[in-house]
């Protein structure tokens, strides 16, 4: 109902160019193959109520795009789905690298519970990039860029909780230590995800700039910064010009 709300919001407005709805790569009717990248033309699916809200704000999206947007000739309305999202400035409760770094504020060990899941990770400034390199090319092509678009990192940095843990820890210093505390009574959360990000590298001319290793790098350079209460203007500009250049 809050993309509903929006996009009734968008038609309202006559000067709007292009629509970008981000919503998640678990919108995706996960398999939960190894073998499988999820194109942009797989089936919408969610086995979590997160996952299926994702879905469909996804199918709503479309739905608007149809019913309202179907010449594309004035405005361009998107989608964009990208990975594990990590970088500074997440405070979120209950994902990993803020979960991290709180654990570490306060002198604790930090409790993961879920080591073997695979996801997609980024930088939080390459999903950005691509977003914005969507916008632009709907106000210059809405009819041929209004569809739905994946933003994830190369296939080799689909790694394992542990391995960002590992990475994350040895990247912070002593006072990183993780704990690995299953619980057997939480709730289904995929094993395994990955993007196929091939038709924004081919039509939108976008790729990963930043492997995993060094987003988890950039991350800690972020929070690092923040515990030493410095300059978070500096820093975050800093590593906006570092993608760039």
């Amino acid at each position: 109902m809050g993309t509903i709300n929006l996009l009734e919001a968008c038609r309202e407005n006559k000067n709007l160019k292009a629509i970008v709805n981000v919503t998640t790569d678990k919108c995706y009717e996960n398999r939960e193959n190894p073998e499988i990248a999820y194109k942009e033309n797989e089936p919408m699916g969610g086995f979590d109520p997160y996952s299926n809200s994702k879905a469909c704000s996804e199918l709503v999206t479309d739905s608007y795009r149809k019913s309202f947007y179907k010449s594309g000739e004035k405005i361009g309305i998107a989608t964009a789905r990208a990975g594990n999202v990590i970088g500074g400035g997440d405070f979120a409760a209950d994902r990993l690298i803020p979960d991290c770094i709180c654990g570490i504020m306060k002198g604790e060990k930090i409790i993961v519970r879920n080591p073997d899941s695979t996801r997609p990770w980024q930088h939080v400034l390459e999903p950005l990039a691509g977003y914005l390199m969507l916008a632009e090319s709907l106000c210059k092509s809405p009819k041929v860029f209004s569809a739905g678009w994946n933003f994830g990192p190369k296939e080799k940095d689909a790694k394992s909780v542990r391995d960002i843990m590992n990475t994350f820890c040895k990247s912070w210093g002593n006072d990183a230590i993780y704990e690995i505390k299953k619980n057997p009574d939480a709730l289904h959360e995929a094993s395994y995800l990955k993007l196929d990000s091939s038709k924004a590298k081919k039509k939108l001319l976008w790729k990963p700039r930043w492997d995993s290793l060094t987003a988890v790098k950039k991350t800690v350079e972020w929070y690092k910064v923040y515990q030493a209460k410095g300059d978070l203007d500096e820093i975050t500009s800093r590593q906006i010009e570092s993608y760039y250049g």
